[in-house]
């Protein structure tokens, strides 16, 4: 091969340069590899044509939150259905068709879309027509755990499945939704945001009121159902739900950038001060409160904290924990959603402060360019603000439902209260899965006289989940009363997860049944006479189940708290 001149182009130095390459590589026997990128698979758009006919598949929260989102995206339009909580089967058809070595939440939820969606075929829907008519809204994320592969293992399930080209709706943990797949379709607006932050936070309450009064409830299933027909209630409301509108002349005055910012200033309002849910929230109160109880029961609280998945289905994936733990006799304490959102607003926060100065990855000015320094300075502080009115109102709001509620819900917990528990054991600023929240709501729980044990639950081989466990036998060596235990869940194991739990609720009981009779003691009274006391007071009949009872230093269950009540109602103390 003729090597180029000293003329020769670039173009024919390059040519010379790769001919040259390949003929080495033949010589030595090497066959030059090509290189294949991998390209995100293009779907069909879901878009604002497709809205009337296409239903809406969403899932992986608790049945009551799933219940209310559903009725607040119908409200806007939008057809919705649930799919059902995910069972063994959903893990079994999530390893069949998924990658291997996934997290267990990856093969419940997987799965459990492809068993829905064979059940559609199973009824006789034609595969074109499933493939048409529906699409499947589920989160992503881009973190350093699996969860930022759900999306591929979506489409790598659906085509092993045989439903190659089914659409996936990705809301992200961070940066919203993926809006170049949805906007035009799902609409990402204030109602749509509105309608379901409300149904998160009214989920969220019910469920941590229903796990207050079901331990105590005089006749067995009554919470469950009292509870099915306010949230039926809450259901309509969130289904109906007016949206506020500007008066024509308003309209017709203002351009189109003026009349979307006065919208939004009215919707704001109307969240802010209308009692649209207030209103049901306090007739789901006068319901809940007319439930007969017996707070003269000793019930240890178990806490339960842990990956988000795990800690909140309700099905097979953390083995059904709620209902064994209070089959075996527990009053359990839900995490609710809110404190996730409030996290993420947390992290929001966090992340601002750390790139001040060099977001859009340029260098900070030098020292002396003091008027880019100063708008550095402002625009931090602007975006700081807006996410601290954020945080103040979602808390205000959230609060304001609890309240609404009877107010025994606890409130939310504070983020920097959190940080500054968690910090010395697990790096606030590691993220990934809950982060430093499971080692910081350990001793916040424990040692706030909020529960008896902690209970973690999280995915087999959860990377997050494991690296807090690490820390958390620090934790454990400092604070030494501390009960904490965690489970590994998965689509088995569920014996060995049982007894194991039992085994450290049998600790918790002993410590529940110490502080009740101490109270008894220390009061000089017993439970006969509780009761007794009670059935002749209808003070402590009326709203009973809703009893705000005070909080005591060193004292955790709810039995020993009713007993101090009632002690000092008797002028016992």
């Amino acid at each position: 091969m003729v090597p180029p001149t000293a003329t020769a182009t670039e173009q024919e130095i390059q040519g010379f340069l790769a001919a040259e390459r390949a003929r080495l590589l033949k010589e030595e026997g090497v066959e030059e590899e090509r290189v294949h990128h991998f390209h995100k698979p293009v779907e069909r758009p879901f878009t604002a044509a497709d809205r009337p006919k296409t239903t809406i598949l969403f899932g992986g929260l608790t049945l009551r939150h799933e219940r209310l989102c559903k009725a607040a995206m119908e409200g806007l339009g939008y057809r919705i259905e649930i799919v059902q909580t995910p069972d063994v089967k959903s893990f079994q058809l999530g390893k069949e068709f998924g990658n291997n070595g996934q997290c267990n939440p990856t093969y419940f939820t997987v799965g459990n879309l492809v068993k829905h969606l064979q059940g559609l075929r199973t009824k006789g829907m034609p595969l074109a027509e499933i493939l048409d008519q529906y699409v499947f809204l589920t989160a992503g994320a881009c973190g350093p755990c699996r969860f930022g592969m759900y999306e591929a293992e979506y489409r790598l399930a659906l085509r092993n499945s045989g439903f190659d080209g089914f659409r996936v709706i990705l809301f992200q943990q961070k940066g919203g939704l993926s809006q170049s797949d949805v906007e035009a379709g799902l609409a990402m607006n204030m109602d749509f945001f509105l309608g379901i932050l409300n149904a998160m936070n009214m989920g969220d309450l019910l469920n941590e009121v229903g796990y207050q009064i079901r331990p105590y409830e005089v006749n067995p299933g009554e919470t469950d159902r009292v509870l099915s027909e306010v949230t039926a209630r809450l259901e309509s409301r969130l289904r109906e739900k007016p949206r506020p509108t500007l008066p024509a002349w308003v309209e017709r005055r203002l351009p189109r950038g003026g009349r979307k910012a006065l919208e939004y200033v009215v919707k704001f309002v109307d969240q802010l001060a209308s009692d649209y849910y207030t209103e049901p929230l306090g007739e789901a109160r006068d319901r809940l409160a007319r439930i007969p109880v017996d707070y003269a029961r000793v019930r240890p609280i178990v806490k339960i904290t842990g990956e988000f998945w795990a800690q909140t289905t309700e099905g097979d994936g953390n083995f059904r924990m709620f209902r064994f733990l209070e089959g075996e006799g527990a009053q359990v304490l839900v995490e609710p959603i809110a404190t996730w959102i409030n996290y993420m607003l947390w992290q929001a926060q966090q992340g601002a402060r750390d790139r001040k100065g060099i977001e859009g990855g340029q260098a900070p000015p030098p020292w002396w360019r003091l008027d880019r320094w100063a708008r550095i300075e402002r625009k931090f502080l602007s975006k700081l603000a807006k996410i601290r009115l954020a945080e103040a109102l979602f808390k205000r709001e959230y609060g304001r439902f609890c309240e609404a509620l009877g107010g025994t819900a606890h409130t939310l917990t504070d983020q920097y209260e959190l940080q500054r528990l968690g910090h010395p054991y697990y790096n606030s600023k590691a993220q990934g899965g809950e982060g430093h929240l499971e080692v910081a709501k350990n001793i916040y729980y424990s040692n706030k006289d909020l529960a008896h044990m902690v209970l973690s639950l999280k995915p087999f081989g959860c990377m997050p989940s494991t690296q807090s466990d690490g820390a958390q036998s620090a934790v454990v060596s400092t604070y030494k009363d501390m009960i904490y235990l965690p489970i590994e869940t998965s689509g088995e194991g569920e014996v060995n997860a049982h007894s194991r739990v039992q085994m450290a609720l049998g600790e918790a009981r002993s410590k529940a049944r110490a502080e009740f009779q101490g109270v008894l003691e220390r009061t000089g009274l017993t439970v006969e006479a509780v009761r007794d006391y009670v059935s002749k007071h209808p003070d402590l009949h009326l709203d009973r189940a809703l009893l705000h009872l005070p909080e005591v230093p060193g004292i955790v269950g709810t039995g020993a708290r009713f007993v101090r009540h009632v002690a000092e109602l008797m002028g016992r103390i």
